[in-house]
């Protein structure tokens, strides 16, 4: 208990970590870091294939329907737009990972922890919040994707057995009780998030996905997946509408502007606060927009009852 208690990390003044006293003796000991944790070891790779399996997900397969809609021209352009805002303000939020001291400042471990750090208690509160209905949200729409996807392989391998005049209609639940068993099933895994074998996959999948995209669009088969997948479109855009303001935008510059103390009504922070409006009302007309769509979706689908 002594050693546990000498090891344990030790805070200065302004919340600054103070190393843990180096362990004697013993030898083989694992190494440790400034916060008294197994010591980190990613690189610029690690950490750019977690990016990766971050951002690309199977969001990319409706992207080249997205950006049909807005054409050749806008497209592409509001494609780049919105890239670069969310890497800018990934560099804000990157900033607020140590409190105080940005070299040995306090560690924030999760993004509340950093919200907790740089703003007011209801803004930790909301925080939360926005993560766990975008948590729940993706769950709920990916399970219902993901059956109706299952559904689609299904009543493919069923035409090319049996003809296209065959009756292959397929009620989903099924595959909705599987998708959610094997969920239940990996969430039990220990230390899920430290496996390396898991990053791999998900950065080949992420791979996968964008091949896909590109697939389907040189094959020209993409709005048919608009008629299998009805809410596919539709729900991505709402999760993403719900989520990348709140999470993208508007904590990571308001705790910028906390952490580099920037005045109100000063350039930078007029600045600033006119990039958290543009994406807002962005954020906004896209949930509007989603949920519009996902209205109409429900009138020829609705979950655990239509036949597709």
């Amino acid at each position: 208990m002594t050693k546990d208690l000498e090891m344990a990390p030790r805070y200065g003044d302004g919340g600054a970590y103070l190393p843990p006293p180096a362990r004697h003796g013993g030898g083989g000991g694992a190494e440790l870091d400034d916060d008294g944790m197994k010591k980190r070891t990613g690189t610029v790779w690690t950490a750019s294939a977690h990016i990766i399996t971050a951002v690309i997900g199977s969001g990319v397969l409706s992207l080249a329907w997205s950006t049909a809609q807005l054409g050749w021209l806008f497209g592409p352009v509001t494609m780049m737009i919105f890239s670069l805002i969310t890497y800018y303000t990934s560099c804000l939020l990157a900033d607020c990972y140590r409190s105080g001291d940005q070299v040995v400042g306090k560690r924030n471990y999760t993004y509340m922890d950093a919200v907790a750090a740089y703003l007011d208690s209801w803004q930790v509160w909301t925080c939360g919040v926005f993560q766990y209905v975008n948590l729940v949200g993706t769950a709920v729409g990916y399970t219902i994707t993901a059956s109706i996807c299952a559904a689609a392989v299904y009543k493919a391998n069923c035409y090319h057995r049996k003809g296209h005049d065959a009756d292959c209609g397929v009620y989903t639940t099924i595959y909705m009780v599987v998708f959610g068993a094997v969920q239940i099933l990996f969430s039990q895994l220990p230390n899920f998030h430290n496996l390396t074998w898991l990053s791999i996959i998900s950065a080949i999948m992420s791979f996968t996905y964008s091949f896909i995209g590109v697939g389907l669009s040189l094959a020209r088969t993409i709005t048919v997946l608009a008629i299998i997948m009805p809410f596919f479109n539709d729900i991505l855009g709402f999760l993403g509408a719900i989520g990348f303001w709140p999470l993208t935008v508007y904590y990571p510059v308001e705790m910028y502007i906390r952490q580099r103390k920037i005045k109100k009504l000063t350039t930078r922070w007029i600045a600033l606060q006119c990039l958290s409006l543009l994406c807002f009302l962005v954020s906004l007309a896209a949930a509007v927009g989603s949920i519009q769509g996902v209205t109409v979706s429900l009138k020829s689908y609705v979950p655990f009852k239509t036949k597709t």
